[in-house]
């Protein structure tokens, strides 16, 4: 089910009466390389809440200091959508298809979850999960700046995608990985202009098809 909250109510999440709080992001979405990847976070101890900055508003070194903190203070998982199945169902899709993943790997590490019929999910964006059964769903405009469960969410993604392009510049050394993270810089498009796309390009996105032999 999709509700939408007042700003009030965005700004007071935690007062919902819900037994279990559930935040989610993705990161990649606009890259040119590698996966779309999404982190579901669930405060273990809400007292602990604190204010956490979107994580494109931070420097890797904060978000990787901030990435040791949050991991002591919540319990998260990841989820993954491939760039295969980027280019078969298209990035929205696959957005989603990483939170749904996202969230099904957290309820395997909290069971309580899974069972609790009182568990609401906020989003960022405008869009809900599909087929993501037992949740009150509230999508969030902005809520990786105005939801500490979601901008949690959004520094975990983002530090585990950026490590994850990190390790993809070892076996293709010729793209750049590890400065860009896939984003389609000017230094990203030149090097897929002179190497061609790797396995790791999204070939349905302008940018790369062009080079698609």
């Amino acid at each position: 089910m999709k509700i939408q909250l007042s700003e009030k109510q965005i700004e007071n999440w935690n007062e919902l009466p819900y037994e279990f709080f559930v935040g989610t992001d993705e990161v990649g979405r606009g890259c040119l390389a590698g996966p779309v990847v999404s982190c579901a976070v669930l405060f273990t101890d809400l007292s602990l809440l604190s204010e956490f900055k979107d994580s494109k508003t931070l420097s890797e070194k904060k978000r990787e200091a901030l990435f040791e903190e949050l991991s002591l203070k919540l319990l998260f998982s990841v989820g993954i959508a491939t760039v295969e199945e980027i280019d078969t169902i298209n990035i929205l899709q696959a957005s989603l298809l990483s939170m749904k993943r996202a969230v099904q790997a957290l309820e395997l590490e909290k069971k309580e979850l899974k069972k609790s019929t009182k568990k609401i999910l906020l989003l960022d964006g405008n869009q809900v999960v599909p087929g993501l059964l037992g949740y009150v769903q509230a999508p969030v405009i902005k809520g990786d700046q105005k939801v500490s469960l979601i901008s949690a969410a959004s520094v975990i993604a983002k530090v585990y995608r950026d490590r994850l392009m990190k390790s993809l510049a070892v076996d293709f050394p010729n793209y750049g990985f590890e400065v860009h993270k896939g984003y389609a810089t000017e230094l990203h498009r030149s090097l897929i202009e002179r190497n061609g796309p790797s396995r790791f390009h999204r070939l349905s996105f302008k940018g790369v098809k062009e080079y698609v032999l």
